[in-house]
């Protein structure tokens, strides 16, 4: 059919929407699981059988690759997902390796042993659950030595830009930033680690200051969607249109993502 873009609520639309820009022929099936959204404040296992239960929704409507536009879903499920057995002929993507390939400046391919990087502090912004999970620090770990990170939960930030209330979710992120900046004064660059990040990005940056590189999601994962399927044209699937699919009310989220993107967007039910 398409590939799958599947997220807990509307944060992965900004990956869609990077994806539909680099690749604009390219077609796509977005699955929200906005019926138990937020992922966030969940426990791991919960996580993990939502997500396994809707990957395998995509899989089975013909969605062959599959990328968790949730770092939630990706800390939480991703690799257990993949230790449990893939069926052939499926694949199921994360997000945190083009953040990591972006940050260290060496490919995912490179399996030399880690080596120190010229980023030395790294403030990390994402969830409760993927800050508890430390999967972020994990699998940095697999490419590089001597990155001091510091998370920071960012409690409250996901349910106000759902909610459409972005001058609470602005005083949020300061509050996070300075609680943040408490324990590292002098980050040198700052991962935000949630799909909805993207759309406070200038605020970020303002409270942390000109000083910090800020990497964002959404154009990373799409020019590395861009560079997989350049070697595995296999996977693009045959769709012809994108498709928005929802386990939560249809017409209000339909409503709610065609706020998020400002751009007219319609949910069918799962």
């Amino acid at each position: 059919m398409a590939v799958g873009i599947f997220d807990s609520g509307l944060g992965g639309l900004t990956v869609l929407s990077a994806i539909e820009a680099r690749l604009p022929d390219l077609p796509l099936v977005y699955f929200g699981d906005n019926a138990h959204a937020p992922y966030g404040v969940r426990d791991a296992d919960d996580i993990h059988d939502l997500t396994r239960q809707h990957v395998e929704y995509l899989w089975a409507n013909g969605c062959d690759l599959v990328i968790l536009a949730c770092n939630t879903a990706s800390a939480a499920a991703l690799r257990r997902m993949q230790e449990a057995g893939v069926p052939k002929g499926k694949r199921v993507l994360g997000v945190f390796v083009p953040l990591i390939e972006a940050l260290t400046e060496r490919n995912w391919g490179d399996n030399s042993p880690p080596r120190e990087v010229a980023v030395k502090h790294v403030a990390l912004f994402a969830t409760p659950a993927t800050v508890s999970s430390r999967a972020f620090q994990r699998e940095l770990a697999f490419r590089a030595i001597g990155v001091d990170v510091e998370a920071q939960s960012c409690g409250g930030v996901v349910d106000a830009i759902e909610d459409g209330d972005m001058i609470l979710a602005e005083a949020l992120v300061r509050s996070h930033v300075d609680a943040l900046k408490r324990k590292m004064p002098d980050p040198q660059a700052a991962i935000l680690g949630c799909t909805h990040y993207p759309l406070m990005e200038a605020q970020f940056q303002a409270a942390l200051g000109e000083g910090v590189a800020v990497y964002s999601q959404p154009s990373l994962v799409a020019e590395s969607l861009a560079d997989y399927l350049e070697r595995r044209p296999d996977m693009r699937g045959a769709g012809k249109a994108t498709r928005y699919v929802t386990t939560g009310d249809a017409g209000r989220v339909s409503d709610r993502a065609t706020q998020f993107l400002r751009r007219e967007i319609r949910f069918e039910p799962a």
